[in-house]
């Protein structure tokens, strides 16, 4: 069995609840609208963030749930989806998931429109059912992924990212929306509990240790997911090259940041500066940041008594560092 059916077996009836729900919850008059949001409920990555909900909602409540917590895995849903939708447009990315993107189908104006629908209905859908502490807690994460996204824009500008600040960008950028759905998942059922604090912090460990090992990908070999040196062709700061910047003698990063920033579409440049990050120990290092995370995020887990949503939690932890792509 596939690690992600592992994790979903405890929450599989939900899981199935959930996607009827959530195509409801798309659901408009208008017919190529519909034809739009059938298309994006089809191409459905692994489902993590409702998994996130559902397994937290029925840890910290001994396996009970309620409809509010299908209400706050559809709403984070329909915004990220807003959000992804958006995204493409931006990068002018024309492939999601192995799949052609919505702009790459039906063009750049009505993907912002399907976009904008989604966050709409996401709204709608929390106000309706006055869910305003649910709503907080996604509309904080969307705020904090924009600025998260800006801060990284900034910054690449200049190169002069300190360990500090990459962690504030991956925790805005990345973190929050993990962060999100499990404290969302916790107030479903507990509204004002310690709890909803508590699986935040879960989240946002999983998050940085998520965004860490995105990070690797970029220094590994051809057949994960994406091609090696995508970052430093996009002139990304990551984890493993801030630290070689950080502990490597002047001339070196100078020539580092040269590199990254005037060379960085020579592919030959490019492989020789992985090979100095490599070399001088940047993977061994963010490895062992992801794996404090990682600690981190269990240690939080610990409190709870054992059931099968605790088990599946900690496989998530795990897989999150463990993936392959």
């Amino acid at each position: 069995m596939k690690i992600t059916e592992q994790i979903k077996q405890p929450i599989a009836y939900e899981m199935e609840l959930f996607e009827q729900k959530f195509q409801l919850a798309m659901a408009s008059k208008v017919a190529l609208l519909n034809r739009i949001t059938h298309y994006i409920v089809n191409r459905k990555g692994k489902q993590m963030r409702p998994m996130f909900v559902f397994l937290v909602a029925k840890m910290v409540n001994n396996g009970e749930i309620s409809e509010r917590t299908y209400r706050g895995a559809s709403v984070i849903e329909l915004i990220h989806t807003a959000t992804l939708v958006h995204d493409d447009v931006v990068d002018d990315s024309n492939r999601r998931r192995g799949f052609f993107s919505i702009n790459a189908l039906w063009k750049n104006k009505i993907a912002v429109l399907i976009g904008d629908y989604l966050l709409s209905k996401g709204l709608l859908m929390s106000i309706d059912n006055n869910d305003f502490d649910l709503l907080k807690i996604i509309s904080v994460a969307v705020r904090e992924m924009s600025e998260g996204e800006l801060l990284q824009i900034e910054k690449a500008r200049q190169l002069d990212i300190t360990e500090d600040i990459y962690y504030d960008i991956i925790r805005q950028k990345t973190a929050t929306l993990i962060a999100a759905c499990c404290s969302l998942g916790a107030a479903s059922v507990k509204p004002n509990s310690n709890e909803v604090d508590t699986m935040r912090k879960f989240g946002e460990f999983i998050g940085m240790a998520f965004q860490i090992k995105d990070d690797l990908f970029d220094y590994g070999k051809e057949a994960i997911g994406k091609p090696t040196g995508i970052d430093i062709k996009e002139q990304k700061m990551t984890l493993p090259l801030i630290y070689v910047l950080n502990t490597c003698s002047k001339k070196e990063k100078a020539w580092l940041i040269n590199s990254v920033k005037n060379h960085n579409k020579d592919k030959k440049r490019v492989k020789e500066v992985i090979a100095f990050v490599k070399a001088h120990g940047g993977l061994e290092y963010a490895v062992e940041k992801m794996k404090f995370f990682q600690k981190e995020a269990m240690a939080l887990l610990s409190v709870y008594p054992d059931s099968s949503y605790k088990s599946s939690l900690m496989l998530m932890v795990d897989y999150v560092i463990d993936r392959k792509k």
